[in-house]
């Protein structure tokens, strides 16, 4: 009997927080700020959990591999996605070939990890604040460990001479099995490009504008296919101030994975348009520089989030999708 009072009673917290999030995935944006304060805070997390612009993807021996800016790419492990320790860097002895673009700093940011065909794919970016004198590199490895990894070689830089600053990457293989690279930051948006699956790098030329605010705050994007569509998360507005941090999470969607995206009102993201999914809201501040991974239990949403004392920190929730196919966050 007990047993069963815990089974109903775990249902009916399911249920609640599946309606919560389904309401909560109709709200709209007011001012930039969502009308619901009733956003659901971050999954638990314990150990170290200090992060800024994590990416994480599962093991091949079912444990966790975690990525974020840091000196020279920072790493942490965990073995059931809530406990997690400190696993070093991906470059100890240093990543020479990025401080050209870093003003000679080791701090590198934003890395995207992903594993396929037998080995980790590492996407990061150097740059300096307020630059678009940046660039993209990959590294991979075939276990993931601090130190293992081997340099693979620039992807995309920018300059002052281009409208597009190359800092944020994200790999997505779409259904055909073709690799992309979404980055962006600021300047005109979010740009893609195509990717040679044997090598990782780029494949040709074209740069293809997928989302923008006129040069406004945009950048951080994930590409990911779910069902019929492929959603593209972005961080609006501004990361890296603590506490006073205004960035929120936003998703549009397209069938194709070139676009065009639009938001649940049918406006482009090409001039602004975003279904907000998760804001600041009581202590937490800033959520935001999104990655999403699938787990057994469904998508994962994986992001950072700035406290009270301005200190940034690991969040993780899972994500739903309504009856329209839209997502939100549990």
């Amino acid at each position: 009997m007990l047993e069963l009072r815990k089974r109903r009673t775990a249902r009916r917290t399911l249920l609640a927080g599946v309606v919560a999030g389904a309401l909560l995935a109709v709200t709209v944006a007011v001012a930039g700020q969502a009308e619901a304060a009733d956003y659901p805070n971050p999954g638990v997390v314990t150990g170290d959990t200090g992060v800024h612009d994590p990416s994480i993807v599962k093991t091949p021996a079912g444990g966790y591999l975690a990525a974020y800016t840091g000196n020279n790419i920072q790493l942490k492990t965990s073995p059931d996605r809530t406990a997690f320790r400190n696993a070093g860097a991906v470059f100890p002895n240093g990543a020479s070939w990025t401080t050209a673009y870093t003003g000679g700093s080791r701090n590198l940011w934003a890395p995207d990890i992903s594993y396929r065909n037998g080995r980790y794919y590492l996407y990061y970016s150097a740059s300096t604040f307020g630059s678009n004198r940046s660039a993209i590199f990959l590294a991979t490895s075939t276990t993931g460990a601090s130190g293992s990894w081997t340099h693979q070689g620039l992807v995309i830089e920018s300059s002052s001479a281009n409208d597009y600053n190359a800092i944020d990457p994200n790999l997505v293989v779409d259904a055909q099995g073709r690799w992309w690279l979404s980055f962006g930051s600021f300047w005109s948006g979010i740009k893609l490009i195509a990717l040679d699956a044997a090598t990782g790098k780029r494949a040709d030329t074209t740069i293809r504008a997928i989302a923008g605010r006129g040069g406004g705050a945009i950048e951080a994007p994930t590409l990911v296919r779910h069902g019929s569509y492929y959603y593209l998360w972005v961080s609006f507005d501004l990361c890296c101030r603590g506490a006073a941090s205004t960035y929120r999470i936003m998703v549009g969607r397209s069938t194709s994975v070139t676009g065009p995206f639009v938001d649940r009102n049918g406006t482009a993201m090409t001039a602004g348009g975003g279904t907000q999914v998760l804001a600041s809201h009581g202590a937490i501040h800033g959520p935001g520089h999104q990655a999403v991974f699938t787990d057994t239990d469904g998508d994962v949403l994986v992001y950072h989030y700035y406290a009270d004392n301005g200190a940034s920190y690991l969040g993780i929730n899972l994500i739903g999708y309504d009856a329209a196919g839209w997502p939100y966050v549990y």
